[in-house]
């Protein structure tokens, strides 16, 4: 019903206005009393738990920053079955973004490319949703995304996060340093060590005990992955997510055209996923083994998710395919991820009887 839904009136919309549609629907799932009977179709099986980051994760799959900048609809999408929602990105100063369009799909390719440039309300207006989540026993792990206000020259990015991560950090179950978004001019040079080490260390002073996490871009090469891998072992950061979108265009079946009329952003969805992999097999190779690592780039389906985790990570995240897949993806991943499991239980019982 949804891929008719798709094809025949959300994927004729301003991506940005469907997505906005959307929005106000999931919002609201927790206030038309219908939320509580949505959970209980989408809830995760209790098999699928994850103990990570001092938490416990309903669900392995969670949905990625980006989706709910401002923390306004954490409570429906648990209800649709994330077993974590990562907010944001939040800056310490509210901006309404790069001008649009700014979201474009790519259909052909199950992609998305985006230059939003962290379109948020800012950490003062998001204190008082998130201080009111934290205080819920029934919601989804939250997460929250920080990273630069666009005002803010990169040369003061330190102070500027620091302020994120100390009104924010108090209600976040972790914490993440977004340095990878290729929309903000200059943020992705606050991967270079010697700027990176000094933002992270301020960050996690700023942060208390909230877990600190720090995302990375796939455009890294694998010594620039490696080295940051040993700088957050070093500083003691709580994991690394690994990775935001991308500004390569590298095989992509849309016409040059269409790519060239769509211009800059970061493109996300299927593409990614090769690469993504790549990343997230060098972290796991350089972290140590209780570090949590979340990979998130181009997962659609349960397969790719276990795919994520056979491969180390500890959680995985996803985002286009919910504009492709609909408001029951996560409970197919969840469902397919929970038939992965017993499958496999079944045949190494089955071995086990036979040996």
């Amino acid at each position: 019903m949804y891929r008719l839904l798709f094809s025949l009136v959300l994927s004729r919309m301003d991506p940005e206005d469907a997505h906005h549609l959307a929005f106000r629907v999931i919002r609201a799932l927790p206030t038309l009393g219908v939320g509580r009977l949505v959970e209980r179709f989408t809830r995760p099986d209790r098999s699928l738990e994850v103990q990570a980051l001092g938490r416990t994760f309903p669900s392995p799959f969670g949905l990625a920053a980006g989706f709910d900048k401002d923390a306004l609809a954490v409570r429906g999408l648990g209800q649709l079955g994330f077993g974590h929602v990562e907010v944001g990105t939040i800056t310490s100063v509210a901006q309404p973004g790069n001008e649009r369009p700014r979201l474009f799909r790519l259909l052909g390719d199950r992609a998305l490319v985006n230059r939003m440039g962290f379109n948020n309300g800012g950490a003062d207006a998001a204190v008082g949703r998130l201080s009111r989540l934290a205080r819920r026993t029934h919601r989804p792990v939250l997460g929250v995304n920080i990273g630069k206000s666009r005002v803010t020259p990169v040369e003061d990015a330190v102070p500027d996060y620091e302020r994120s991560a100390r009104v924010l950090a108090p209600y976040a179950d972790y914490l993440v340093v977004n340095v990878s978004s290729p929309n903000t001019p200059g943020l992705r040079g606050l991967q270079e060590l010697d700027a990176l080490a000094p933002l992270l260390e301020a960050v996690r002073a700023a942060a208390g005990r909230a877990p600190l996490l720090v995302k990375i871009a796939p455009d890294l090469a694998d010594e620039e992955v490696v080295r940051i891998c040993e700088l957050v072992t070093r500083l003691g950061l709580d994991g690394i997510i690994a990775t935001n979108t991308t500004i390569s265009r590298e095989g992509l079946s849309a016409p040059a055209s269409v790519i060239e009329r769509v211009g800059p952003g970061g493109l996300s969805g299927a593409p990614l996923a090769a690469r993504s992999l790549e990343v997230l097999r060098l972290v796991r190779a350089n972290v140590p083994a209780e570090q949590c690592v979340i990979s998130v780039g181009g997962v659609e389906t349960a397969a790719d998710v276990q795919d994520r985790l056979d491969a180390g990570a500890t959680l995985v995240q996803g985002y286009t395919a919910f504009i492709y897949r609909g408001p029951l993806w996560a409970r197919q991943v969840n469902r397919g991820l929970a038939r992965i499991r017993r499958s496999r239980a079944e045949r190494t019982a089955a071995v086990t009887a036979a040996s």
